[in-house]
């Protein structure tokens, strides 16, 4: 159980939120939401105590397992040995016991193993590899790779390092900030089954829709300057917080109703001989003021990707035999295809399989190695890369208005101000530095230089990295709205599920077609 009382957070003049109190129960599953920026992290580090609240307490059990989000620390230790930190009180005991085998044997150095083996004992410590390698193996890490440094395994491999170092102990209560962020459909697939068996307390932030309604019982919504808990998963959440806000919404223009009418009686009898009926209307005018309805914090990008001047031929690409390497590391072997237009194509598979380097092969980033890829009549491609900096170089000083207009020649200022609008960059924010915009923002501007240049082709790699709930929401609507084509690699499984009628996976035994949507696929797999 983890409980917050009277917790307030300010930065500056502004206020994240103010005199929380709350209990995060035993047994419950809570999704911890709100828009980038509302404080999502900033909460679970106060719980944490690693950043102080302005005000107000927090108390924790025992063993908490906390998702950590910088890698450094552990750089230099073993893949093993960082899931095991995970238990800080078995780790220090197995660090001493190893200090004091190596020491002189002497009466203390005898009393003091008996209680370090003790501890190990308690903490299941002598079965602590074991059970630190069926959570790597869960997560995808394969056993080679167990006892490398963690500077010697793929970036990608060392976060899900450190969230099996956030499971692993048993612990009473987990808190994990985007957990899902490096892993693929197979591995969230397993963390939900691990989380849903899960009986402690968890408090989860997240960006992916489906993980939070598979795997929440509770949401803890973070608006309006404060949390509020509703039961249910996400898409719960979404139909009561919405019928509460219009419930509140349509009692307050009925009190305003009322009190205009009590305010004439007022005006027409205040100075007459009816001052008892006056001050009664007084009184309850007094009494019928409006709930006062503090403003929310969550906004949604308008995206909408508009028809293309243009279309293009109905092969888009023919992929015929093609096939890249990185060294002796082989990732596309002889595959070829078809791209018809207007197909909304998900690419699917394990990190490291190749999903990047086939888009970006499409994208003509990258030449394949042997094959041909002919790129179809009148195509024009729009690519929004994983990696943002090879679209947007995060040292320009250069302001989001002048990056977004300079895409386009002879374009208005005002249609880019309408496009940075739907954005989110309202007022001021049109002319933030580049180099100062947030991985959200990023994204965002991205989105919006696509929505400007009217490509009627999309190649998109992992976009929902760094957006929120709702602008991944916004997104999916954008794409299945869009008459041209699209091709996008996602672990997001409601993004690709509403938005792609076909699917390439790439599996351990080769790259697959299939004509279907998501679902569709994954039932052909069950079979």
């Amino acid at each position: 159980m983890i409980t917050l009382y009277l917790i307030s957070k300010k930065i500056g003049p502004r206020v994240l939120f103010e005199n929380v109190s709350l209990t995060f129960s035993e047994g419950n599953r809570y999704g911890l939401t709100g828009p980038n920026g509302a404080g999502k992290s900033t909460l679970l580090k106060i719980i944490m105590r690693t950043e102080e609240s302005t005000s107000g307490t927090v108390t924790l059990p025992a063993r908490v397992g906390y998702l950590k989000q910088s890698i450094e620390p552990f750089l230099e230790s073993r893949v093993i040995d960082t899931v095991i930190m995970g238990n800080q009180k078995l780790w220090e005991a197995l660090q001493e016991l190893d200090r004091l085998y190596n020491e002189e044997m002497s009466d203390a150095v005898g009393i003091r193993l008996g209680e370090l083996q003790e501890v190990v004992a308690d903490e299941e410590g002598y079965v602590a590899e074991s059970n630190a390698e069926e959570l790597l193996l869960g997560m995808g890490i394969p056993a080679h790779l167990h006892f490398l440094q963690m500077r010697a395994i793929p970036t990608s491999m060392q976060f899900r390092v450190l969230l099996c170092q956030a499971l692993f102990g048993s612990p009473q209560a987990l808190l994990l900030d985007e957990p899902t962020n490096h892993l693929d459909l197979e591995s969230i697939s397993w963390l939900e089954k691990f989380l849903r068996q899960y009986t402690g307390t968890l408090v989860v932030v997240s960006h992916d829709r489906h993980f939070l309604n598979a795997v929440t019982t509770h949401i803890a919504d973070m608006d309006y300057e404060t949390v509020i808990v509703y039961p249910g998963n996400y898409d719960s959440m979404l139909v009561a917080k919405t019928a509460v806000h219009e419930r509140v919404e349509g009692e307050n223009k009925s009190k305003e109703k009322k009190v205009a009418q009590l305010r004439e009686f007022v005006a027409r009898f205040g100075a007459g001989t009816r001052a008892s009926q006056v001050q009664s209307r007084i009184r309850e005018i007094e009494r019928l003021q409006p709930q006062e309805l503090k403003k929310s914090n969550i906004q949604r990008p308008y995206i909408r990707f508009y028809p293309p001047q243009t279309n293009s031929g109905q092969i888009v690409f023919k992929v015929e035999k093609v096939s890249k390497a990185y060294g002796d590391l082989s990732v596309i072997k002889n595959f070829s295809y078809e791209v018809q237009r207007g197909d909304k194509i998900g690419v699917i598979g394990n990190n490291g399989r190749g999903k990047s380097t086939l888009l970006k092969m499409l994208a003509g980033v990258l030449a394949p190695d042997s094959g041909t890829l002919e790129v179809g009549h009148n195509t024009q491609i729009g690519y929004f890369p994983q990696n943002h900096s090879e679209v947007i170089d995060k040292k320009s000083q250069m302001t989001a208005f002048e990056w977004l207009k300079s895409k386009k020649q002879g374009v208005y200022d005002q249609d880019i101000r309408s496009i940075l609008g739907k954005m989110l960059f309202s007022g001021d924010d049109a002319f933030k530095s580049i180099a100062t915009l947030s991985g959200g923002e990023t994204a965002r501007l991205m989105l919006g230089a696509m929505m400007l240049l009217n490509y009627n082709v999309i190649i998109l790699d992992e976009p929902n990295n760094h957006l929120d709930l709702e602008a991944v929401s916004a997104l999916a609507w954008g794409l299945s709205e869009f008459q041209g084509t699209v091709i996008m690699a996602a672990h997001d499984r409601d993004l690709l599920s509403k938005t792609a009628n076909k699917i390439i996976a790439f599996e351990e035994d080769g790259i697959h077609s299939f004509e279907g949507n998501l679902e569709e696929y994954f039932d052909t797999k069950k079979r």
